[in-house]
């Protein structure tokens, strides 16, 4: 029964395209339009072009700059604005020489007797210093050497040599040396301008400045 009910069901629904003509040409449009819908939106699109094939497009050419043995030797060099020339300094003023004290000086009857103690069998040469001695405070100190000291003050005049102590150097300096002789003595004698007091009896002094 269940397949007569089957058959007299699709017998119904065949006979519809002879009763009805304008159906089966609306399903026959609708079904090519559809088809073309379809075909259409499986169709391939172009491919896109990469990264590395649009990037020369986008890049532009490379700057070449012209190296230093290419440049032609006649090119004109840059030229630079010319700058006034320094001006002058002014001359400092030269100081003027003022000669200078002399530490000792030394008379012709002094050296006539320093000259005579050179010509000695052994030479020898007079170092003048002070002493804290007599009543004034300071006394005339001479002895012989060989040699000068690595301090001592050398005075050289005429010909002969006197060493100074350079610690009686602030006491003795600007003096003048004498060879005195008397009856009773004879001796080398000062005459200091720096003395400021001297006792009566002349062998003590006291400075000052």
């Amino acid at each position: 029964m269940a397949a007569v009910a089957r058959l007299q069901h699709a017998s119904r629904f065949s006979s519809l395209p002879f009763l009805y003509p304008c159906l089966a040409t609306v399903s026959a449009n609708a079904s090519g339009s559809t088809r073309r819908a379809m075909m259409s939106a499986y169709k391939p699109s172009p491919p896109t072009p990469s990264l590395e094939q649009a990037l020369p497009t986008l890049q532009s050419p490379p700057l070449v700059l012209p190296s230093v043995t290419s440049l032609s030797p006649d090119a004109a060099a840059p030229q630079t604005a010319a700058r006034p020339p320094p001006a002058p300094k002014p001359e400092k003023p030269r100081p003027v020489l003022r000669p200078t004290k002399a530490a000792l000086t030394i008379t012709p009857s002094a050296v006539a007797r320093l000259s005579t103690l050179s010509q000695a069998p052994t030479p020898q040469l007079i170092r003048i210093g002070v002493r804290n001695k007599g009543c004034a405070g300071l006394s005339y100190h001479l002895e012989y050497v060989e040699k000068p000291g690595k301090f001592d003050e050398v005075v050289e005049q005429d010909g002969v040599r006197v060493l100074i102590d350079s610690k009686a150097l602030f006491s003795i300096i600007g003096s003048e040396m004498d060879w005195a002789e008397d009856a009773l003595s004879a001796k080398f004698a000062f005459k200091n301008p720096n003395i400021k007091d001297a006792c009566g009896c002349g062998e003590s002094f006291t400075v000052g400045h």
